[in-house]
């Protein structure tokens, strides 16, 4: 039988450090400088790395905590579409993509909370890790755009509409999962 683990442990830690880039990632994406959107870009890359990490190290240690199952996903979530809204903003990226991926961000993260209150972690399918990886994969060619000074325009036109795809799939796949718990319950 595995221990207890504190709520306040490294993987934790780096999900609060991840949230707390965020601040960061947006000036340097949002003021203009010479060298702000490779600095954004760099800080991006280590949050996102950090995601790879807690996760990991929780598994490894042994210190998965409720915490961290609640904290870990939206610190994701808040993560990119952070950053997404401020190029939407900036205007490199249609509102439209952003919409749909905050809506299914909003649905699943709905469908967490229903099927927890019956005792079901609704834990990251293959599918969920796609979008995610997908995401922060158009997060990064942003803000290569801004910190290499490259027209990414062609890049973003095919993976925007992936990157859509591969998000609701993932959503839909979630609700079929669980089509049979929510039958019950509604």
């Amino acid at each position: 039988m595995r221990a207890k683990s504190r709520a306040i442990n490294l993987p934790n830690g780096l999900t609060l450090l991840r949230v707390l880039f965020i601040p960061a990632i947006l000036y340097f994406v949002l003021v203009p400088g010479s060298y702000n959107g490779a600095i954004a870009l760099v800080l991006f890359a280590l949050a996102a790395l950090s995601d790879a990490v807690d996760g990991y190290i929780a598994r490894l240690r042994e210190h998965e905590t409720n915490l961290g199952k609640f904290a870990d996903p939206i610190a994701d979530k808040i993560l990119i579409i952070s950053v997404l809204l401020a190029f939407v903003q900036l205007q490199e990226i249609s509102a439209v993509p952003v919409i749909i991926i905050i809506a299914r961000e909003f649905l699943v993260t709905g469908l967490r909370t229903v099927v927890s209150t019956h005792g079901v972690v609704l834990s990251a399918s293959l599918w969920g890790k796609l979008k995610t990886i997908s995401q922060i994969g158009l997060v990064c060619v942003l803000l290569s755009q801004e910190a290499f000074r490259w027209d990414a325009d062609g890049v973003k036109a095919v993976l925007v509409p992936i990157v859509v795809a591969v998000t609701v799939i993932s959503g839909i796949e979630y609700f079929y999962r669980f089509r049979k718990l929510l039958g019950r319950i509604s």
